[in-house]
């Protein structure tokens, strides 16, 4: 008989056998979709054959998907008929209410809610743990869930829908960001976030943003006497210097610090003898349009540190260097001859008295600002490109949330400026 204590007993088993069903579909679905696949990926490379099921899993995310959906849809039904069975029995046709009110606060509370708030905080110990039984169940469902697929997709076709998506590079790419950003907060990992950004920015950079500008760059007149050339090459901190003659555009050469000691070594002492442009290396010119990605790969493929940037017009704007790109990704590179130039001093009031030629990739990599950078490359020229106007000393203007005012100006030129930075929850100072 349907009411017997036996018959009762185990009916309420197999209710919660099927409830624990329910929540062991629930719960791995969502840390299957929710597990770190960085953390799989370094953990399959070190051994883990249950990181190694994990990936498996994930990879065919359609089966996967799938089979819990059946496998979970399984068990509301049967657990929901089997209560309804018995409490009709009991109570008559009250049963059916008594059956759905109680069926639907076991199965939201005890089938969905606790599983998955479970599973989401700790899915990657989930995602491991239970690897083994979700990849039986994904095998004995899947015959259930391959004609379930091409039902789907009939009916996709039906309407005109693309059954999925590809992955493009830019998708990649920005999943790679928003993984970055998720740990914005995060002050232990402060300088590895910069790099990490850095790369993925490389092929968003022009060598034109990074490069030393002519204006600050060190050259040398190969028309000079051999002794005045030996003594600022000597004198320079630079081990590559630009030869030009003539005319400060006309590079005819690249001298590189060890070669000029090594010819006057070989000369004895004859310094008058020395041939500059002879023992120079032919200049490299690259457009000033070209990437940092492309321009690190070209540095790689021609064995070489030094090129000179010029403009669509063939005008030589500056130098870029290998070391140009490599402070791009982990900051300034300082050795025992670099020329140290403080251009950025902070201030008691938490402002920042700041040199006009600071760049602004450099600003938004130290203090994490959010300044573009794409009209213009340094911060007095980002003023001058929001306010279309000369400012004058004492003027102050406010773009994207900072305050700027103008602290020193020569002609034309803004030299100096107090920036006052928002305050992390977006009010200023």
């Amino acid at each position: 008989m349907i009411d017997t204590p036996l018959f009762l007993t185990l009916t309420v088993i197999a209710i919660i056998v099927l409830q624990a069903g329910s929540a062991f579909f629930a719960g791995t679905e969502t840390a299957l979709t929710a597990v770190s696949r960085p953390v799989m990926q370094q953990l399959e490379q070190e051994g883990s054959v249950r990181a190694q099921r994990v990936n498996r899993l994930v990879d065919s995310r359609h089966s996967l998907i799938g089979a819990l959906l059946i496998g979970n849809s399984l068990t509301h039904t049967l657990s929901s008929s089997l209560a309804t069975g018995v409490l009709v029995g009991l109570f008559g046709d009250a049963g059916i209410a008594y059956a759905s009110a109680a069926m639907t606060v076991i199965i939201v509370v005890f089938g969905e809610v606790l599983p998955k708030t479970y599973a989401i905080y700790h899915a990657n110990r989930v995602a491991l743990f239970f690897s083994f039984p979700v990849t039986v169940v994904v095998f004995v469902l899947t015959p259930f869930v391959r004609s379930t697929e091409f039902v789907v997709r009939m009916l996709f076709r039906l309407f005109g829908a693309s059954y999925a998506s590809q992955v493009t590079l830019e998708t990649s790419m920005m999943e790679l960001r928003g993984a970055i950003e998720v740990h914005a907060r995060e002050d232990e990992v402060k300088e590895e976030r910069r790099m990490l950004r850095s790369i993925l920015e490389l092929s968003d950079v022009e060598v034109g943003q990074v490069m030393t500008h002519r204006r600050n760059a060190v050259t040398i007149d190969a028309g000079q006497p051999p002794a005045a050339i030996l003594e600022q090459v000597v004198n320079s901190p630079f081990t590559r210097l630009p030869l030009w003659k003539d005319d400060p555009d006309n590079i005819v050469g690249v001298i590189h610090a060890k070669d000029l000691l090594r010819a006057v070594r070989a000369l004895n002492g004859e310094h008058d003898k020395l041939d500059v442009v002879a023992i120079a290396t032919p200049p490299w010119f690259i457009p000033d349009s070209t990437t940092l990605q492309e321009q690190l790969q070209a540095f790689r493929q021609r064995r070489e540190h030094f090129a000179l940037v010029v403009d669509e017009y063939g005008s030589l704007m500056g130098v870029v260097t290998l070391e140009d790109i490599l402070e791009e990704i982990v900051g300034d590179i300082s050795d025992e001859h670099d020329v140290t130039v403080a251009g950025v001093r902070p201030q008691s009031d938490g402002s920042y008295i700041v040199d006009g030629s600071v760049p602004i990739r450099d600003l938004n990599r130290e203090f994490e600002w959010r300044l573009p950078d794409d009209e213009a490359a340094t911060i007095a020229g980002l003023i001058l490109h929001e306010a279309r106007q000369i400012p004058d000393v004492g003027q102050v203007f406010r773009f994207y949330g900072f305050r700027f005012e103008i602290a020193r100006k020569q002609r034309n030129q803004i030299t100096a400026l107090r920036i006052m930075p928002p305050e992390k929850n977006g009010r200023e100072h």
